[in-house]
């Protein structure tokens, strides 16, 4: 849906005071009130798992969305815990991220620099393998890569190691790119890995798959990347931050209608970033193994928090009440005929 046709004023919540005006951070952003941003920084990664921000990209979304007033400044980064960085730091507005770091950054905070306001992807992560490794004890003694420390599939090896009762595996962060290299050299012999780095490792290096992470949740969903903001951004331009997830809408629902398109884009998109864009078998695998959706599935966050834990990350699990503010997503959702979505209480402190 490219353009909405209900006129969001026509939802204002209650209220257009804002969190920090009540000293209240747990009630909801209003829809209405503030300005409009006269510049948006929205973070995001060069990966499939990123693909609502990069068809919105390629397709001109955002811009469309957020009108004529409101200059658009993507900025690419390669892990999370280097945009949770960027979005405390206020060099960074709106980012796709991963939920691991999203949870840190608000965490970080104390809970008062970041909402989440949105969900972009579920699944999409995998752990493969050389082909003769066959079970996970085979992995002792082995090196096993992730993206970054402290990032989303960093947190989802090292509890699956636990979960293991692995004693003997050497984990090693690397950017994706060098753990491709390393793994055709043989120096790596596994890695948990995003999309679409799983899928071309699989197709470009002789990978299997030995863990698919969505076996390991309910329904085989998870969130792997949400879409955070600001929270002063947020109170102060609730209508630029409606207008963006207006463009993740419009995104995702043009991948469901031209999903061979959608795929073309994403790989404009990386080309353009990476310098080299995805062949089409590992381009339909990575797209196979992800499912676009503003849905944060939020019930799932209190067990990412006490992963971090579990995967020696956190020594008690982050606080996670407060985090969410669907608010300006279920405005657009609403006017968009579809139904709302929940913050499974997480909105409320």
């Amino acid at each position: 849906m490219r353009v909405l046709a209900v006129t969001l004023s026509l939802l204002a919540f209650a209220t257009a005071c804002s969190r920090a005006d009540r000293g209240d951070s747990s009630a909801p952003a209003a829809s209405t009130g503030g300005t409009p941003a006269t510049e948006v920084r929205l973070a995001y990664f060069p990966n499939v798992t990123h693909a609502s921000a990069l068809i919105g990209l390629d397709k001109g979304y955002f811009t469309q969305e957020l009108g004529s007033g409101t200059k658009l400044t993507p900025t690419k980064f390669n892990a999370g815990p280097d945009e949770v960085s960027a979005l405390l730091g206020g060099s960074v507005d709106i980012g796709f991220i991963g939920s691991g770091p999203a949870i840190n950054a608000f965490s970080k905070s104390g809970g008062d620099a970041v909402r989440l306001v949105s969900g972009a992807t579920s699944g999409g992560a995998q752990l493969v393998v050389k082909p003769e490794i066959n079970t996970p004890q085979d992995l002792q003694g082995k090196v096993v890569a992730d993206p970054q420390a402290g990032n989303t599939q960093d947190v989802a090896l090292k509890k699956w190691i636990a979960d293991q009762k692995l004693t003997g595996v050497n984990v090693q962060s690397e950017d994706n790119s060098v753990t491709l290299d390393q793994f055709r050299k043989g120096a790596v012999q596994a890695a948990w890995l995003p999309q679409p780095w799983s899928a071309r490792l699989v197709a470009e290096a002789g990978a299997k798959v030995l863990v698919d992470e969505k076996t390991l949740w309910p329904d085989g969903r998870f969130p792997t990347t949400v879409v955070v903001v600001r929270t002063q951004f947020l109170n102060e331009h609730p209508q630029t931050v409606q207008a963006v997830l207006k463009a993740v809408l419009d995104a995702n629902n043009f991948a469901a209608s031209d999903p061979t398109e959608a795929k073309a884009a994403v790989n404009r998109q990386l080309k353009s970033l990476t310098g080299s864009a995805l062949s089409q078998p590992v381009l339909d695998g990575a797209f196979a193994n992800i499912e676009l959706t503003t849905d944060p599935l939020a019930s799932r966050f209190p067990q990412l928090a006490q992963d971090q834990v579990t995967a020696g990350i956190a020594k008690s699990a982050p606080e996670v009440k407060g985090f969410f503010d669907l608010a300006p997503l279920n405005a657009v959702l609403t006017a968009a005929g579809k139904p709302a979505v929940s913050a499974d209480g997480l909105d409320q402190k």
